[in-house]
């Protein structure tokens, strides 16, 4: 089976080993993932990420995915979106996974909501992102967009880990090809 793990950046991914992961599929890392740990592909889309990457030139040691943009004229070895989703990170992990062929893809660190109303990043705090005391960022666009990719998917099995009693969107009620799992649940498969 062809499969996939789609590493975004919320803190419910804090203590899974994403080392651990290579050897079960492929990996697709968004935006400052790289800091810590290199995936199989990075996404990103925001200029200041795209600039910090090319600056420590991440995408001559893995294929890194990201949007035309004038800004980007002048740095090589970047892959452009054709034509560009408009989306997200995250959600265009999880779009560009699906259409490689993935068919069993597990979603990681998708929390979509903020921890006590404060933002929910593993980086929050470092540079180009938001302080660790700033308001959680709205999460209605990143819904929206993992939900177009699930629903166009229908072939595909979407496993979303979460920490126990973790945030399930109502939105997610009823797509038969989105489950959720346990962290620990999911540690005990890889």
């Amino acid at each position: 089976m062809n499969r996939a793990f789609i590493i975004g950046n919320g803190i419910s991914r804090s203590d899974i080993d994403l080392t651990k992961l290579k050897k079960h599929g492929t990996i697709y890392g968004c935006n400052a993932l790289y800091r810590e740990f290199m995936p199989d592909f990075l996404i990103a889309v925001d200029v200041k990420m795209i600039l910090e990457i090319s600056k420590n030139g991440i995408q001559h040691r893995v294929p890194v995915w990201t949007n035309n943009n004038k800004y980007f004229t002048k740095i090589s070895g970047l892959n452009y979106f054709e034509p560009s989703k408009g989306w997200s990170s995250g959600p265009t992990a999880l779009w560009k996974a699906s259409e490689d062929g993935a068919e069993e893809i597990y979603i990681l660190g998708f929390d979509y909501q903020g921890i006590d109303g404060k933002v929910n990043n593993v980086y929050a705090g470092t540079q180009n992102y938001k302080s660790k005391e700033d308001r959680a960022t709205y999460f209605g666009n990143w819904l929206k967009q993992t939900i177009t990719t699930v629903k166009s998917n229908a072939d595909k099995r979407y496993i979303r880990v979460i920490k126990e009693n973790g945030f399930i969107p109502k939105e997610f009620v009823g797509l038969e090809n989105l489950s959720h799992i346990t962290v620990e649940e999911f540690e005990k498969f890889f």
